[in-house]
């Protein structure tokens, strides 16, 4: 998420304590105490009196966040009464996490000014305008051009609209088969077809006779003699 718009918006950080610090007593047991620093802002806890190498601090200092500074600086001190206090170690506290996701609760690395390693310190960072700003983001948000509505279920036979170039299949119902101008001249009607189909008993040609006779003709019945009759 983008972290831009913080500007003037609320950062808690917790001062839960430190450990292994380098101790910068010979006898006694040092005295600690820890500075926060963002931008113009400073908080100091108080003194921890003989905490030692192992402070426990639990206090919570309110900042507020301005646009571009991602971090805080943390520097442990042991205090003295008769002398200056006596630097421990300094630290750069990264924000992008808690800006992020509200939440960070880490151990950050400290050095002294030589650049040795001079223990840890444990803060609880919150962020708790998050949600706020995350939805102010999406008002915020450029329009674009709204999505075409759902088509309706029973439009299409389908789970999906057929491919593009086709109209919907209600198109095809709900329209008339077209109309078309009868051809002119109309096709000529079929023509048997020839030779004309034959039975399946071949015929005899010429047919023969019926009822079959033997020339020259027999003489008439009754009447006996000689042919032709008179």
């Amino acid at each position: 998420m983008s972290i831009s718009g913080i500007q003037g918006q609320v950062l808690e950080v917790t001062v839960v304590g430190c450990t292994k610090l380098r101790d910068t007593e010979w006898i006694s047991r040092q005295d600690p105490y820890v500075c926060l620093e963002y931008g113009s802002s400073k908080f100091r806890t108080r003194t921890c009196t003989d905490g030692g190498r192992n402070p426990s601090f639990q206090e919570k200092f309110i900042f507020t966040l301005i646009e571009g500074l991602r971090e805080v600086t943390v520097h442990v001190w042991n205090s003295n009464t008769l002398t200056m206090d006596d630097h421990i170690g300094s630290g750069r506290i990264l924000l992008q996490k808690v800006l992020n996701e509200g939440y960070d609760g880490s151990s950050w690395p400290i050095q002294s000014k030589n650049g040795r390693y001079a223990g840890e310190v444990s803060l609880i960072l919150h962020y708790p305008n998050l949600n706020k700003h995350q939805k102010n983001q999406t008002v915020c948000m450029p329009s674009y051009a709204p999505l075409a509505p759902p088509q309706s279920q029973g439009t299409y036979p389908y789970t999906q609209p057929p491919p593009c170039g086709y109209p919907p299949i209600s198109s095809y119902v709900s329209q008339a088969p077209p109309v078309y101008p009868p051809v002119y001249p109309p096709p000529p009607a079929p023509l048997p077809s020839y030779p004309p189909a034959y039975p399946s008993q071949p015929a005899v040609y010429p047919p023969p006779p019926y009822p079959p006779t033997t020339y020259p003709p027999a003489p008439y019945p009754g009447y006996p003699g000689t042919y032709p009759p008179y």
